[in-house]
This record gives C-alpha cells, sequence and structure tokens, in this order.
C-alpha cells in the first residue's frame, strides 16, 4: 500500500523529472486574491503569472498546495464528518504549464503518472471533456486508448473552467476513478451521477481563451495548463478504499483521538471522530501560517472550525481538553512534508488548549440555557430567533452552535428572528455613540464599520496583498471614486498596513491598481480601533468602491519598525530586571528611525545602570531565539506573567509576545515585531533624561541606525586624535592633560592678575590707603580679574589698608563685579552690605548682598566700574557727616 505521503512525494518527483520546478506550498491566507478568504485550489498562489501580472523564472511547475474549504462561496464545513469526501483542509497536487506545454502533452503526462507510476488500473477509468472539445476527445483517444464510451461529452459549465467574469477560461477534462458495480451511482452526466461509485481524482484545465463580462471574446496568446488532483481523493483509491477518512493519515488522527478519548471509532461516535480529526488538520494549517482565533474575518472562521471539533470532543465524553493533545499525532503525520507544523507546534498546541479551555465553559452554560429553554418544544417546532440572539449576545454562544445542537434534536432556530434582534443591538449602539460626544466628523468611519465591518490585518506574515475597495473618503465625506492628484483615505476589506496603534507608527507604501492606479500611502491610522485607514495621494490612475487593488507596504520602513519595536520590549524587561520591578512602562514612539520609552523611576540612571541595561538587551538580541505569539484572555495572559502595556485597549482576546531566552520579555501587544530578536541586530541608547516627576525617558538606536551613529561617533573620535596628534586610544589621557594644563595656566593667570591688582597696575580710583570720613580707604578697578578671586584679593587688601575698608572692581566682557571688604575691628559698622548696594546701583545693577565684613554685586555697566569706587568713597563720606 502507498502512504499518502509517498502518493505526495512519488507527484513531485515525477513532475520535477518531467522539467517541472518544484514549488513549495503557499501559505493558506491569500494575498494576491481579496476575494478569497483562504486559498482553495492549487492556482491560487498562480494566478497572476496566469493573467501575465507576474512573471516567475520557470515555465511549469508542480506543487502540492494546502487548501481550506469554510467560508464564503466555498463552504463544506457542514458537511464534514458526514461524507467520504468533505474535507476543510485538504492538499490540492497540481501541475502547471504557464504557455509552455498544452492539451497533448498534459494528458500524457497525466495518464503515465497515474497507469503506470501510480499503477492504477486503466480499465477502471474514465473521462470527461467538454462537449464542444473534439481535440481533447481525439487525444484521450490516441494517448490513452480509451474507446468512445468511456470518454463522456459534459455539456454544462461543470467542464469549462473560468477565473471569473473576466479573464482566462477554457474547457475541462476530469478523470474519474470507478469504485465498482457494488456501490451505488452512476457515471458522470448520467441521472445517478451523484453517487459515490465514481470518484473524480484528477481535472485538467486548459487555459485557452479570454472572457470579458462571461463573453468569450479571443484565444489566448500563450495557452496554458493547470490541473488539480486531490491527494485525499487518490491516496483512497491506491489504498482500496472508498472513504477518505479511512486512508492511513486520517486513520492515525482518528485512532489517536479514540484512544484519549476511550472511545470506539466507528458506531455512534464516527462522526465525531471524523470531525475532529478532519478540524485537527484544518486548525494547524491555519495557526501554523498565521491565523489565530477571533471574532472577525479568518479568525472567526478559523474559532468555527475549533469551536466544532471541541464541540464532538464534548459529545463523544472527552472531560478535559482533547485537541491540543492530538497535534503530535498530526505533525507526526505531515511535519516532513509541511515543516511549518513543526515550527508551529508550541503556539498550535498552546492555541488550542486556551480556547477549548474557554469554550467548554461557554458550552456548558450554553448547553444549560439552551436546554432550559427548549424544555418544552417538541420535534419540527421553532426556537425565537431572540432567544438565540440572548445566548449569542449575553452568553457568548454562537449562533452556528445553537443550530447545530437543536438540529439533532430536530428543532429549528427563527434566523430571521436573529438579524431583526442583532439589527436592534446595533441601532442602540449607533445611537449610543452618538449620544457619547463623539465628534460629527467621525461619523463617516462609524457609518462604513457598520456597513463593511472590521478591516482585516494581514501584515503579520507579509507586506503585501490584495484588498477590494470597500470605501474612499474625501475631505471626510464618502465618495465613490477618486483620480490623480486627490488626497483621500481608502478602506479596504483586508490589507497588510499596520494602522498607527499603541506608540507604533502607521505602515506607508504604494497602493496600485488596474485602472492605472498608482497611490502613495503617506501613513495608516485606525479610526474607530477597528478600521485601517490609507492616507494616499494618488499619483496617477483612477480607483472607485469595488475595485480590487494591490496593496504594497514599504517593507524597508517597516523591518525597521519592527526591530524598534522588538527592542522596546526587550528594553523594558531589561529595566525591570536591572531597576526593579517598580518599573513600568508611561508611553512610547516607535518610528523607522529611532525609539523612545518612557518609564516609572524616581531618578537618573547612572552610566553603570545604562551600560549594564544596553549590555542586557544586546546580550538577548545576539542569542537570536525566535519571537513566538499566542492568543489568550487578557487576564489569563497577566496571570501568566505578561506585562500590559501602556495606553493599550485589549479586546476579548490579546496577542501575547515571548522573546529572548527563558521568556525574557512576555507582553501583551498587537504590534508587528521581528521573527527573531537577532534580526534587531542591534541597541544603542543615546540619551536618558527626566520626561516628569517620576517619569524618566530613554531614546534609542538599532540596526543600521545605531551603526552610523555609532560610526559618526567613532568618525569624530578619530578627528579629536587627529588634531591632538594621538591615536584614537590615547586621546582621554592626553585630554585629560591638557584639562590639567589649562587649569594650571588658568591659575597661574588668576594669580598674576591679582597681584597686578594690588599691586595698583590696574585703572586705580586710589595706588595706596588713603583717609576717607575717618576710615582708611584702599579702591581700585581691575581688567579681566575673575570674579571668583574677588573675595581673596579683598582680603589681602584689607591688610593693607589695616583699619577701614577695601573696594575692588573686576570688569569682564563690559560687565562689572563689585566686593566691598570692612576690617574686622570696625565690627561692620560700616556695613559692606550698605556700601556694595551703592556700587552697584551706579553699575547698574539691582541688589548685592553678603555679610557686615564682606559683600559682593554685580552690574552690566562696566564703564562705571570707576563711578562705583567712588560712589562708595562719597558713601564713607556721607555716613561720618550723618555721624
Amino acid at each position: 500500500m502507498s502512504s499518502t505521503n509517498d502518493i505526495r512525494r512519488t507527484f513531485l518527483d515525477y513532475f520535477e523529472g518531467e522539467g517541472h520546478a518544484r514549488v513549495p506550498s503557499a501559505p493558506l491566507v491569500p494575498h494576491n486574491d481579496p476575494t478569497l478568504m483562504f486559498v482553495n485550489a492549487g492556482m491560487v498562489p498562480f494566478k497572476n503569472v496566469f493573467t501575465g501580472l507576474e512573471t516567475r523564472p520557470y515555465s511549469t511547475a508542480v506543487s502540492s498546495q494546502k487548501c481550506v474549504r469554510a467560508g464564503g462561496k466555498h463552504n463544506d464545513l457542514d458537511n464534514v464528518g458526514y461524507t467520504a469526501r468533505h474535507h476543510t483542509f485538504f492538499e490540492m497536487l497540481g501541475n502547471f504549464s504557464f504557455g509552455d506545454y498544452f492539451k497533448e502533452r498534459a494528458i500524457g503526462l497525466a495518464w503515465n503518472l497515474i497507469t503506470r507510476e501510480y499503477g492504477i488500473d486503466k480499465d477502471r477509468l474514465l473521462v470527461t471533456v467538454y462537449h464542444t472539445d473534439d481535440e481533447a476527445f481525439s487525444l484521450w483517444k490516441r494517448i490513452a486508448g480509451l474507446p468512445d464510451d468511456r470518454i463522456i461529452r459534459i455539456p454544462t459549465k461543470d467542464n469549462f473552467w473560468a477565473m471569473g467574469d473576466n479573464g482566462p477560461c477554457g474547457p475541462c477534462s476530469e478523470i474519474f476513478y470507478d469504485h465498482g458495480a457494488h456501490i451505488p451511482g452512476g457515471p458522470p452526466g448520467s441521472p445517478d451521477e451523484d453517487g459515490d461509485r465514481f470518484t473524480e481524482i484528477w481535472n485538467l484545465v486548459f487555459m485557452q481563451y479570454e472572457q470579458e463580462a462571461n463573453e468569450i471574446v479571443r484565444d489566448l496568446p500563450r495557452p496554458s495548463i493547470d490541473t488539480g488532483m486531490g491527494l485525499e481523493r487518490i491516496a483512497a483509491v491506491m489504498q482500496g478504499v472508498h472513504d477518505n477518512y479511512d486512508t492511513d493519515t486520517f486513520k492515525a488522527l482518528i485512532g489517536a483521538s479514540s484512544e484519549l478519548t476511550h472511545t470506539p471509532a466507528d458506531g455512534e461516535h464516527k462522526a465525531s471522530h471524523r470531525v475532529i480529526a478532519d478540524h485537527l488538520r484544518a486548525s494547524g494549517f491555519l495557526v501554523a501560517d498565521g491565523v489565530l482565533p477571533a471574532n472577525e474575518g479568518r479568525g472567526y472562521v478559523l474559532r468555527r472550525i475549533m469551536r466544532r471539533a471541541m464541540r464532538h470532543a464534548h459529545l463523544i465524553g472527552a472531560k478535559e481538553p482533547l485537541m491540543h493533545r492530538l497535534v503530535p499525532s498530526l505533525v507526526s503525520e505531515m511535519g516532513a512534508a509541511f515543516p511549518e507544523l513543526v515550527r508551529a507546534q508550541p503556539l498550535i498546541e498552546a492555541t488550542l488548549k486556551q480556547e477549548e479551555t474557554r469554550f467548554r465553559q461557554t458550552l456548558a452554560n450554553g448547553l444549560r440555557l439552551l436546554d432550559e429553554a427548549t424544555g418544552n418544544m417538541k420535534a419540527g417546532e421553532t426556537l425565537p430567533g431572540a432567544v438565540a440572539f440572548k445566548l449569542y449576545d449575553t452568553y457568548g454562544f454562537p449562533y452556528d452552535l445553537t443550530e447545530d445542537a437543536l438540529r439533532a434534536q430536530g428543532l429549528n432556530v427563527d434566523r430571521l428572528g436573529f438579524d431583526e434582534a442583532m439589527a436592534e443591538q446595533k441601532a442602540a449602539a449607533r445611537a449610543a455613540w452618538k449620544g457619547s460626544g463623539a465628534k460629527a466628523s467621525e461619523e463617516v468611519w462609524f457609518d462604513l464599520a457598520e456597513a463593511n465591518g472590521s478591516t482585516e490585518f494581514i501584515g503579520y506574515t507579509g507586506t503585501e496583498g490584495e484588498g477590494e475597495v470597500v470605501a474612499i473618503v474625501r475631505d471626510g465625506e464618502a465618495v465613490h471614486h477618486a483620480s490623480a492628484g486627490e488626497k483621500v483615505v481608502l478602506l479596504t476589506n483586508q490589507t497588510p498596513f499596520y494602522a498607527e496603534s499603541g506608540g507604533q507608527m502607521g505602515d506607508s507604501g504604494i497602493v496600485t491598481g488596474d485602472k492605472g492606479l498608482r497611490a502613495v500611502v503617506e501613513d495608516t491610522s485606525k479610526p474607530l480601533g477597528r478600521l485601517h485607514a490609507h492616507h494616499m495621494v494618488i499619483e496617477s490612475g483612477e480607483v472607485a468602491v469595488g475595485d480590487p487593488v494591490h496593496l504594497a507596504v514599504d517593507a524597508e520602513r517597516r523591518d525597521r519598525i519592527r526591530a524598534n519595536h522588538s527592542a522596546t520590549h526587550l528594553l523594558h524587561a531589561a529595566l525591570r530586571k536591572r531597576l526593579g520591578g517598580h518599573v513600568t512602562q508611561k508611553g512610547s514612539l516607535v518610528a523607522a528611525d529611532r525609539f523612545r520609552f518612557d518609564f516609572s523611576h524616581p531618578q537618573a540612571l547612572t552610566a553603570d545602570e545604562i551600560a549594564a541595561v544596553e549590555a542586557d538587551v544586546n546580550a538577548q538580541i545576539r542569542a537570536n531565539e525566535l519571537v513566538s505569539t499566542r492568543l489568550m484572555t487578557p487576564d489569563d495572559a497577566i496571570a501568566a506573567g505578561a506585562m500590559a502595556l501602556f495606553g493599550e485597549k485589549y479586546g476579548d482576546e490579546v496577542r501575547v509576545l515571548s522573546m529572548g531566552r527563558d521568556a525574557y520579555s512576555v507582553e501583551l501587544c498587537g504590534g508587528t515585531h521581528v521573527n527573531a530578536t537577532g534580526d534587531i541586530a542591534l541597541l544603542k541608547i543615546v540619551s536618558e533624561s527626566a520626561v516628569s516627576s517620576g517619569v524618566r525617558r530613554i531614546e534609542a538606536l538599532t540596526g543600521e541606525a545605531a551603526r552610523l551613529w555609532l560610526n559618526a561617533r567613532e568618525e569624530r573620535l578619530r578627528e579629536a586624535a587627529s588634531a591632538l596628534k594621538a591615536s584614537p586610544e590615547e586621546v582621554p589621557a592626553r585630554v585629560t592633560a591638557l584639562i590639567e594644563e589649562r587649569r594650571r595656566l588658568e591659575r597661574e593667570l588668576a594669580d598674576a592678575k591679582k597681584a597686578l591688582a594690588l599691586g595698583g597696575g590696574g585703572k586705580a580710583e586710589a595706588a595706596g590707603p588713603e583717609q576717607v570720613g575717618g576710615h582708611g580707604f584702599i579702591g581700585q578697578v581691575v581688567e579681566g580679574l575673575d570674579p571668583k578671586g574677588l573675595r581673596g584679593a579683598v582680603d589681602e587688601l584689607k591688610a593693607r589698608v589695616g583699619s577701614g575698608v577695601a573696594v575692588l572692581v573686576a570688569v569682564n566682557d563690559g560687565r562689572a563685579s563689585v566686593a566691598v571688604g570692612v576690617t574686622d575691628d570696625l565690627a561692620g559698622q560700616p556695613s559692606a552690605v550698605d556700601l556694595v548696594k551703592r556700587a552697584v546701583a551706579e553699575l547698574g545693577g539691582q541688589g548685592g548682598g553678603g555679610r557686615p565684613d564682606m559683600a559682593q554685586g554685580g552690574g552690566p555697566d562696566g564703564a562705571k566700574a570707576a563711578d562705583a569706587v567712588a560712589a562708595v568713597k562719597a558713601a564713607l563720606g556721607e555716613m561720618a557727616e550723618a555721624a
């Protein structure tokens, strides 16, 4: 028996041997088609190649593409577990030709693989062709040797493929396997075609036309091939079973579910085990590709898938959370082919456990309330929509689970009544919003959010993607279209652009479209906290509501922002570890060129503390540990040790970022971050300062910005070394020596000036002591004497005067400083304070002060220095006369 892994490997090896490029599976979240919730076919990643919008370095390719069908028009969710071939997650094997080979080689390659490589009995095979495709009919006869009755012409759209109303299209040729007459059903095209006897295993699409408005208008210049073979279906054929769930991969997962729950895989629990196995695959791969449970968009579909499986775990009697315990079996079966499962295993397990723990409580409450509401109802009756809405709105019990639970009892739910109750709640919310004092200019965003829902952010895993324009806002009003030269705000259903939030600046980049649109996104904001608004200037072309657009974030700028944001987390942890648990974030700015981080701390950091914090962060960066993300409730996250960020508003679920060795930093954060700490490259703290009482601020650089800053500092060091004629290593010692030399020279100069002043060489009112008002008096003016030396000089003048008053005025750069001393024997009579005030007034200043024996002051008018000395002499004379 060929295992599923062998079948996949053989397919890829076969086509690679035939010259096809082996292309890894694209992620389940499509970034090239805004109309799709998930990749649902093998050709989706190649869509732009088929339409000519993108070129690849190969013209033929082969892949095993991960696919999910559980939302939108491609929704098989309700059938999963109850049929043989419905799945939410499946693999599509495919070979592709982009204008290289066409029908003949495609048919030959397919027939050879199936009958020779896989060894399937050709007598059990039949094919269909589009009823007008005579070429395909003839090729199947010649290449495969099939008789006419096993080449069935189908006149319906089932055998004509189109990418949409506009674009490539062409006839199909499907290959069917006959399981045998013992299984009911007829061949395709017959009245009994819906039976299970004949299973489609491969579809070959011959892209040869182009259509507009659903009408064929021309032949494609380069006809192409797109094929799709469901791996689960071909595995069932090759393993000799009729049911996909009896293949080896599913049997292993179902066996693990059966063993852990101690319930048989068949019998009354058969469907539940199948649901669990299928939904485990979908959940695991979606989480691995960056989707986490949420209340809207892709996250909501994932949550539905998870909760449906978890409800079936409850039905078969699982007493504890089950899904996370099945992840090792999933990784064992599929991890070799898809290494992303191995890398994400801890995240998958943690997400499933968290979701199931919470859901089991919701389920218990909801089922109890549902039992109370339906206790007196009989089969065929309908539960009022208002009751279903109360279960949803008040108790968090989803509508689809209410519907699913009641279906088993033969009861219905009034969906119309449920929708009416939902509409009433929205109307009440709108009225409350209007009465909250919100600005009228913001009402446009409320209208758009109500009409279109929240923007889905797809930027955690990439910087490019497709979106559909849902609104255009110009000058505060919604408009239908905009053109070149206009400045508008664009809303799309999904976007890779991060909107400014939590201190992280919004993304910038480019938006392009089919109508020649090229617009520069200058900023991205987040009105109402759930819309991503692209503020852009249209450089060329035009755009209208409903248009598909390509959104490309400035990836280099995003990378710098991500590095700075992750660095703030590591810095926060380092500060807490070095300074203490009282440190908490008080604000931040995360830009492309720098970041700043405000935190609580009562005093300035010392140089040693800054160096230690910087060293701790850089050690974590060098460790290059992967950054992990989990989704948790805020309470659970904080209880688990996560730090909540200042100013961030949290909903029912939060992203918990863990980075560094031994979970060095664990914080709640919805921003974008590096994949591993090594992506930050380097942290350099450039300043630490006060913001307000008890709040400090660190400004820092990372990566290339930090390197350039350090290079600039090094260049200045080299310039200093060159000027000092020393090596860079000798600069500190040389500068210290120069400073000491300067101080010595300044002291010598001060001593010289002082000696000059005391020796009477300056401009002097009196060269030696004289008698004024009965007191000895010396008064002098000197140029350039440091005011700090005035007191010492005056003390020496006092010694010369013996008994009396000494006055010294120093003039520097046009200003004057004055000191007055009174000898001790006069006991402060006259007072030096009174005398200095007269001198200061003469110099154009105010005040002056000190002690009765020594006072000092100054003024701006140095030209009046001699007048200041004279004013003191006059004051002494006046005092003598008054006495």
